[in-house]
């Protein structure tokens, strides 16, 4: 069974940075896409970045700039990091992984900006 594993969550001033990390566990990491999401408060969650198993990344338009995601397939482990933090990056961060039908989500990991 896949077990998504997040860490990297936390506290931080606006305009700092953090990095979240996420292990696949149970699964063939390689052929996953990976993705991360967040959910903000009194809103839906959406989609912020996304890296396929060769690499190709997307980016939601208010994360372009400030964010990368990445991934090493030796260590089963997608990243992302986040510069340059703003408040309304302020959000619950999902990681998930898919490989068709099947998809996978960890247990979210708090990210709070905040003066």
């Amino acid at each position: 069974q896949v077990s998504l594993v997040e860490s990297g969550g936390g506290a931080v001033q606006p305009g700092g940075s953090l990095r979240l990390s996420c292990t696949l566990f149970g699964g063939r990491f390689g052929i996953y896409t990976m993705a991360w999401y967040r959910r903000a408060p009194g809103k839906q969650r959406e989609s912020v970045a996304t890296i396929e198993p060769e690499g190709r990344t997307n980016y939601t338009e208010a994360v372009k700039g400030r964010f990368t995601i990445s991934r090493d397939d030796l260590k089963s482990t997608v990243y992302l990091e986040m510069n340059s933090l703003e408040r309304e990056d302020t959000a619950v961060y999902y990681c998930n992984a898919r490989f068709w039908p099947d998809s996978y989500w960890g247990q979210g990991t708090q990210v709070t900006v905040s003066s």
